[in-house]
């Protein structure tokens, strides 16, 4: 194969992986929560009264569109939804840069593999960290996606 021919190959290659990897993985580690009996009913997000809701944004330094979007409307939900919740620190947003060295802690913390977006209920002083993979189905309508999140959020909050 002409190394023209190879190169050209390898970079549609890695564009792919670029655009899916970050889906997969997202999907992927979104399996890991709720193992339950197959057929078994399951409550994806239980009721907890939180006394403070964290909506964690992890993403790479260099951010594809679709990651930056779902970033943008997260904090579109809780400044617009929650705004005196907002004001208050009941209802949190974070944006982290994962690939920075100083953001590694929040990134073990929250079991960060790749872009994604997390909730965290603080409720008697104990973490409950769920990621949310619908945002990525839900990215490219804007209601839908803030209507999901901000029922979400909600619910955390036992309302």
């Amino acid at each position: 194969m002409p190394v023209m021919k190879m190169k050209n190959t390898l970079i549609v290659i890695v564009a792919i992986l670029a655009i899916v990897g970050p889906v997969y993985l997202g999907a992927r580690s979104a399996g890991r929560v709720a193992a339950t009996a197959p057929g078994a009913a399951v409550d994806p997000q239980p009721s907890i009264k939180a006394e403070r809701v964290e909506v964690v944004h992890f993403h790479a330094t260099q951010q594809c569109v679709t990651c930056k979007t779902v970033g943008r409307l997260a904090l579109q939900t809780v400044k617009e939804r929650f705004p005196k919740e907002y004001a208050d620190g009941i209802v949190v947003f974070m944006d982290i840069d994962g690939s920075k060295p100083e953001n590694q802690a929040m990134v073990t913390r929250f079991k960060a593999t790749a872009s994604s977006l997390f909730l965290n209920a603080v409720a008697d002083g104990q973490d409950h960290i769920e990621e949310d993979a619908d945002v990525w189905r839900l990215v490219y309508s804007e209601s839908k996606y803030i209507e999901h999140l901000e029922s979400r959020i909600r619910r955390l909050l036992g309302e």
